[in-house]
């Protein structure tokens, strides 16, 4: 397909516009420096966020927002300009922003935020800063006081003509008791100190990873990644050394007799060798479901491509959603190809119907998802929800190129001509499944086949999780990278493993059984979101539970799609090795 070639100029704008970005940040002492409020909302609610004007700050007659890129939407960023003015170079102390009289709402408004831990985000030179709006005091005889910060303080470093990091305190003297509801009047005052540092300017960016992750806590993940993938693939390992060793008795066994007379009867996985590739029930759906598992490790696959070659550096901002929706508009092409041409291997008669199963067989939940946690933020007037404008450039990509390209990738897929190969030939009449035990059903399996993976995975999950659902960074891309290729492995061998003991209990049904053991593991990704939730954040309230469990729902089922091919492909791979191995009648 054409897509990785298209996505190479996309990576060389990403780079090329950073590189100009950096060219620009260049003043003379006196010049204004570009600052943005952002976003204001409690700490432990990541998704539940608000302009900064929501709270009665000091605010200018008219609010200018900062255009911003689809990206930046999508992430809930909603830059204006800031009250505060702090040209290059220049010290003040304690200057005014304004004076103004704060009404009873306004106080109540402000106790709310103190009370929820509010947080302020803004952009300096495109270097994020963040702040608490208020105060609690911990004591006990005093639990019921809050104070608002009416005092900011702006430390700045800069080299020579760049800004290279800014930090913001306050002044815990200088501080205004929301305790009552009264009208209140308060000043606003912020400082300004600037010192000289040696740190260059390609290096600012580097606080921020380093401010997450430690020496001793990368010492500690380093460990910990490197203790729970030996240990997994030793357990892989000594599971394929018995499997290979099982296999090699068999090839023994069959090839003995079949030297034997022509009344010796056929046991185990030989037997059902008329069955083994008779093709599965739901034709349609198990193709589309094959064709959006491979588009979307197709995906992922190209993320992890840009996050390597470090175009996803700390708060860069927006960079991973823009890259999100434009590769998997241009994967979808991929989706197509798989899903069509693998329902016409199996000999399937309506391409076009399989063809729209395909496409919404992954949008389609993400796209309801959506439609009920867009109406939740605006129900809430926060930023997480998204403008019409935005929509309306999202549903053009879907419909100009997403679209587009699936149909195309489908027709290419219908022409491709391409026969299944089964080195059997499939009887006219199915064979009867024997009575299996309790243990050999799906679901059961479906269980043993999604814990060895996930145990691959479950440590690197929570610093995930972290820096989604959280405030930390994120940016050890190169560990992240060799877990996913050792979940890959696992879940193909694993799904191999359980579809070799299907065979020998003679159940010849387990197309889907091994698209549904292999993704298996996205149900146990759901499963440790809901220990997150419960044990592992403060997060609270309506609107950040729907968007924790509604988005991470849909991520699950990325990993469910992109895993079961996985798993499906390794199987039938698998299978056709065997029965090529021995003769069939």
């Amino acid at each position: 397909m054409a897509a990785p070639k298209l996505l190479l100029p996309l990576l060389g704008l990403v780079m090329l516009v950073g590189c100009a970005a950096a060219d620009s940040h260049r003043y003379r002492p006196g010049d204004a420096v570009p600052l943005y409020a952002n976003k204001v909302g409690p700490f432990h609610n990541p998704s539940e966020t608000y302009r900064y004007f929501d709270l009665p700050f000091c605010a200018p007659e008219k609010v200018k927002d900062k255009i911003e890129a689809l990206g930046e939407v999508l992430n809930g960023d909603r830059l204006v300009d800031a009250p505060y003015k702090l040209d290059f170079r220049v010290d003040f102390d304690a200057k005014s922003v304004c004076s103004r009289r704060l009404s009873k709402d306004d106080v109540v408004k402000f106790r709310h935020a103190v009370f929820k831990d509010y947080y302020f985000q803004m952009y300096y030179d495109d270097l994020p800063f963040w702040g608490f709006i208020g105060t609690k005091p911990e004591k006990a005889d005093a639990g019921d006081k809050y104070y608002l910060y009416r005092h900011i303080i702006f430390d700045i470093l800069y080299n020579k003509d760049r800004v290279i990091e800014i930090n913001v305190h306050t002044d815990q003297n200088a501080v205004v008791d929301l305790t009552e509801d009264k009208e209140l009047d308060v000043e606003f005052l912020y400082t300004a100190k600037w010192k000289e540092t040696q740190i260059p300017f390609e290096k600012r960016m580097e606080k921020y990873s380093s401010s997450s992750v430690m020496p001793h806590h990368l010492e500690v993940h380093w460990f910990s990644i490197v203790n729970s993938c030996v240990t997994v693939l030793l357990l892989t390992g000594f599971l394929a050394t018995i499997l290979m060793r099982v296999l090699k008795n068999d090839f023994v066994k069959y090839s003995h007799d079949e030297e034997e007379p022509d009344d010796q009867e056929e046991t185990g996985w030989k037997y059902i060798h008329g069955d083994v590739f008779r093709f599965p029930t739901n034709k349609s759906l198990f193709s589309a479901a094959l064709g959006t598992g491979t588009q979307l490790f197709a995906l992922t696959t190209f993320i992890f491509l840009l996050a390597l070659v470090g175009v996803f550096y700390p708060y860069n901002r927006g960079a991973l959603f823009t890259a999100l929706v434009v590769i998997y508009a241009l994967t979808s092409g991929i989706a197509g190809y798989s899903a069509t041409s693998f329902y016409c291997q199996l000999e399937g008669k309506n391409w076009v119907r399989n063809l729209l199963l395909t496409g919404c067989l992954f949008c389609g939940p993400l796209f309801l998802t959506f439609c009920f946690l867009n109406t939740v933020a605006i129900a809430y007037n926060s930023t997480a929800a998204l403008p019409f404008g935005t929509i309306c450039v999202i549903v053009l990509i879907w419909t100009l190129v997403t679209f587009p390209l699936l149909v195309l990738g489908g027709i290419a897929g219908k022409n491709s001509k391409n026969e299944f190969q089964d080195p059997c030939r499939t009887t006219k009449f199915p064979r009867e499944v024997p009575p299996l035990a309790w243990y050999r059903r799906t679901i059961p399996q479906m269980a043993m086949a999604g814990f060895l993976p996930f145990s691959a995975i479950y440590i690197e999950l929570y610093y995930i999780f972290a820096s989604i659902w959280g405030h930390r960074i994120y940016t050890i891309y190169s560990i992240l990278f060799i877990v996913f290729i050792i979940l890959l492995i696992v879940t193909a061998f694993i799904t191999i493993a359980l579809t070799y003991f299907q065979l020998t209990a003679e159940d010849h049904e387990w197309w889907w059984r091994s698209f549904l053991c292999g993704g298996s593991t996205g149900f146990f990704v759901f499963a440790y979101c809901l220990y997150y939730y419960r044990e592992r954040s403060d997060m609270s309230g309506f609107m950040q539970t729907s968007f924790f469990f509604g988005y991470m729902a849909c991520i699950c089922y990325a990993f469910f799609l992109m895993l079961g091919m996985v798993g499906f492909r390794a199987a039938l791979l698998f299978v056709r090795h065997i029965y090529k191995s021995i003769k069939c009648e």
